[in-house]
């Protein structure tokens, strides 16, 4: 999951675009179908990191529900928000196994405010995002240089995670049936899930609904002198809705973030600037339990970590397929003007088998790496639908519209045929 709410690089000296394979469709057809655009120009200056909605029953006629960012096309000659809203909307056709686009779009947040990393709630009708409910007081960005080019991306102090109900929920707790359109922009404000200094989003639940994992930006190190850049440091939280305890998780050097939990709760992947060069790596760790006074399982720590890249690449947006046996990422390793996507195995029982002392060399050299996405322009932030049956990310692969120098970012969704290892 991304924390990026300026999803755009920019190029100090834009070096010359990557050559793009001429049978690049023949190479993607080897992993799924022939990709569907979701969003289009015409609506959206910007749209990305989507994920679908669980299998709720309170749900009738919506089949693939999604929730995704994007900034809308302003009116007229107006310039465009500088800022994502959330939205929820339908995938059209994905039930008849050929989607034709979205529909019902509805925004969720606030406007004027700044928006990222949405996920649904397994249990109930509520999407959770990270959201500042107001313009930010300080839209100055934050960055990093990665050679010629520098990754402009913002962490508002405003930023919190908050929950929006999208339906009504009955007497004994069940959802009420509800249809898409049902939801107006009106039907409730969010309202924040707790309160903590500093930036606070890259939030999912775990499979009960109970827990929630996310990515907090630490204070400042003590003795930095006013207005001097930091370089921001952010640890891994898991947040218990019941108890409202707080429990630090990844607590290394370094920006850690982009987590989610693994399809049976018990792991998670993120992806770390661990050694601080700017190269983010993917990583996966088990996850340490202690019983609560009625028994229930509950996640304190980590129990190990193991890193699954070790490159000289920035490797990010990591998603697990609901197998839990691998994962699909992006990374710049075809090159930093055309992000790709790849899979990449994670072989836990040659993970366990591991000593307590291995390398992070060695760890990543137990996963497997199969590149996925071909096409020109950018392809990043891929998510699985619950069942597997569905890949949707985040694309250039349009080209520019009419009268536009660069593609902008927008939605996409195939169907999902599978991974040879090779």
């Amino acid at each position: 999951m991304l924390s990026l709410l300026a999803l755009a690089a920019i190029a100090l000296q834009p070096p010359a675009p990557a050559p793009v394979d001429a049978n690049w469709r023949e190479k993607e057809l080897a992993f799924f179908d022939e990709p569907v655009q979701l969003t289009f120009a015409t609506d959206f200056v910007k749209a990305g990191e989507a994920y679908f909605a669980p299998d709720w029953a309170w749900m009738t006629g919506d089949e693939g529900l999604i929730v995704f960012q994007a900034t809308p096309k302003p009116a007229g000659e107006d310039a465009p928000d500088p800022f994502y809203g959330m939205y929820v909307a339908k995938i059209a056709g994905c039930g008849s196994g050929t989607p034709t686009g979205l529909e019902t779009v509805v925004r969720i947040s606030p406007p004027d405010s700044a928006n990222t990393c949405g996920w649904f709630s397994p249990r109930s009708p509520v999407v959770m995002f990270g959201s500042t409910m107001v313009r930010p007081s300080d839209e100055s960005k934050s960055g990093f240089q990665v050679g010629n080019r520098k990754y402009v991306w913002m962490f508002p102090s405003e930023m919190d995670i908050v929950t929006r109900q999208l339906a009504a929920v009955g007497p004994s707790g069940e959802a009420g049936k509800m249809k898409l359109s049902d939801i107006r922009e009106d039907f409730a404000q969010p309202k924040k899930m707790f309160e903590r200094a500093n930036y606070d989003a890259e939030c999912s639940y775990d499979p009960t609904g109970r827990f929630v994992l996310y990515a907090h930006i630490e204070d400042a190190p003590a003795g930095t002198p006013e207005g001097a850049p930091v370089k921001h440091d952010a640890n891994i939280y898991i947040y218990d809705t019941q108890t409202r305890k707080q429990h630090p998780i990844i607590v290394a050097p370094g920006y850690d973030g982009g987590p989610f939990f693994s399809p049976d709760g018990k792991s998670i992947c993120f992806r770390s600037d661990r050694k601080g060069n700017d190269l983010l790596q993917l990583f996966v760790a088990t996850l340490k339990f202690e019983k609560d006074d009625r028994g229930v399982d509950v996640p304190v720590g980590v129990e190990r970590e193991w890193q699954i890249t070790s490159n000289e690449h920035v490797n990010w947006a990591p998603f697990w397929h609901p197998s839990g046996e691998f994962l699909v990422y992006a990374s710049s390793e075809a090159g930093h003007t055309n992000y790709e996507l790849f899979a990449a195995s994670v072989p836990w029982k040659e993970l366990a088998a591991l000593p307590a002392d291995a390398t992070s060399e060695q760890s990543a050299a137990t996963s497997k790496h199969v590149r996925i996405s071909y096409a020109p322009g950018a392809d990043v932030l891929p998510a699985f639908s619950p069942d597997g049956k569905w890949l949707m990310w985040t694309s250039q692969r349009q080209g520019p519209a009419i009268g536009e120098q660069r593609a902008s970012s927008q939605l996409w969704v195939a169907k999902w045929k599978g991974v040879k290892w090779e």
